[in-house]
Order: structure tokens, then sequence, then C-alpha cells
């Protein structure tokens, strides 16, 4: 074969390669354009009006990458992470699993994002009650994300704030308490404190001492929390709403009724609002 058949050959075949490479990666940058669009809505609290767009973006990541593909993975638990927000359990669960098999196979049994998917489930299980069905999935998850990540990670944190969550809502005090303190500690030191993951831990802690009857030791707790929500997420994020109806609980039970129907008010409007967009 002459040298200028094989120049020709060369030349046919990177054409081919552009061809293909050139929409594939028009197709990811679509499918990175969608997930940020997504994770925006999803941190403004407007999850109704994000779901399309996760549906679409896991059309092109399964597209794209193949139906195995960590991408697809991110996309089904985003989608998820919105039908929970609106309580669609049903919706959400199978999206869970589904990622979750997904990062386990491509990734490893002990890899972070196994660690994030297993939290994910559990909470859902949680939030429904099911909670011998979620205690070993955040156990995982904890042990995976210290051994990967490091006990000081903020992702250590969420984890110990998942799994202090689960002790509290079957009113066990002493096991969540420590748990909660430990998750706050993490976070003010890694984050900084007027992030607003501290203020979830914030809430929580408080939230297990207004349960207890210690009211002065959870009212500077909800308090503090609330003005982070406000400062960093704005007036009327969902956050905020229920800062405010922890904080309400609170002067319900240190009769203050008068301050805790203002915030009340003030909640049930933003929720209405949040309702009807």
């Amino acid at each position: 074969m002459s040298s200028g058949r094989k120049l020709a050959l060369i030349l046919a075949a990177a054409v081919c390669v552009a061809v293909i490479l050139i929409p594939r990666l028009t197709r990811q940058r679509k499918w990175e354009k969608l997930n940020a669009q997504v994770k925006t809505l999803y941190g403004q609290g407007e999850y109704a009006e994000a779901v399309p767009k996760a549906l679409e973006a896991l059309r092109v990541a399964e597209a794209t990458f193949g139906s195995g593909h960590v991408n697809v993975a991110t996309s089904l638990n985003n989608l998820a992470a919105l039908y929970k927000a609106q309580g669609k359990y049903a919706e959400a669960e199978p999206l869970y699993k589904r990622s979750l098999a997904i990062r386990e196979k491509a990734l490893g049994p002990e890899h972070p994002d196994v660690a994030i998917s297993l939290d994910n489930l559990a909470e859902l299980y949680r939030a429904q009650g099911k909670y011998a069905e979620a205690e070993p999935l955040y156990k995982r998850a904890l042990a995976i994300t210290e051994k990967a990540l490091g006990p000081e990670h903020p992702a250590v944190a969420t984890s110990l704030n998942n799994l202090a969550g689960l002790y509290y809502a079957q009113s066990n005090y002493g096991e969540a308490e420590p748990l909660f303190k430990r998750s706050l500690a993490i976070k003010e030191k890694a984050l900084g404190p007027e992030h607003p993951d501290v203020a979830i831990s914030l809430n929580n802690l408080g939230g297990l001492y207004l349960s207890q009857g210690k009211y002065a030791e959870a009212e500077p707790l909800c308090k503090r929390g609330l003005a982070i929500w406000e400062k960093a997420l704005g007036p009327e994020h969902p956050n905020v709403a229920q800062g405010l109806e922890n904080y309400a609980a609170l002067l319900r039970k240190t009769h203050r009724e008068a301050e805790a129907e203002k915030m009340e008010a003030r909640a049930k409007a933003i929720r209405a609002k949040k309702a009807v967009q």
C-alpha cells in the first residue's frame, strides 16, 4: 500500500473518531449543565421545578455513558432526592437502590460514593419509620466514610448526624446526643460556623434537648440555626420554614404563644408559596 493510501486511511479514521467524540462531548456538557441546574434548584428548595431537568439529565446520562456508569448513578440519586423532598417515597426508593447498585459494582463496596448512597437510602427508610432497615445502612455508611476520608471529614459529620437522627426518632436520646455533638463539632471546624450544614446540626441538637424538656439548652441552638439559614439561604427557603417551626415549638413549650404564632404564620406562608410554585 502506498504511503499516500495509508495517510488517507489514517485521516479517515481520525475523522471517524472526531465524528464519534464530538456528539458525546456535546451530550456530556449537556448533562453537566442539567446537573448544575438541578443542584441549584434543589438548593433553592424548588423541587417540583427541578424534577423535569433531573429526568432529562438521567435520560442524557444513560444515552451518553451507558446504564451502568457512575454518572447515571449520580442522576438517579439526584432525582430520588427531589422525590424524597416532596414526600414521594415510593418513587424515590427504586432510584436510590439502583444508584447504590451501580456504585457498588463500578467503584467497589468501600468507596465514599457508596456510603452516600447507603446514607440516602437509609434516610428514606427513616422518613417512613422503617428503622430496622435504616440502621445497618447508616452504620455501614459511617464505617466506610471514616475509613476512606478520616474522622474529621464533613461527610463523616453527615453520617453521624443521620445515625443520630435515627436514634432520636426512636427516643433513644442517650445514643443520639454524642453523635449530634460530634457532628456539629466536625462541621463547625471543617465548614465554618455560618455554613448551612452547621444549622442542620444545631437544629437537630436543639430538637433533641426540646424533646427532653431542656429548654434553656435548646433555645440558643434553635435561634442560631434559624439565623444561619436565613442569612445563607434567604428568608423563603424551606429550611427557614423548618427552623421557624422548630423555634415556635420551643416558644410554645415556654409559654410564649404570641411569638410562636408569628413564627408559625411565617413558616406557613413560606410553605404555601413553595407549594404553589
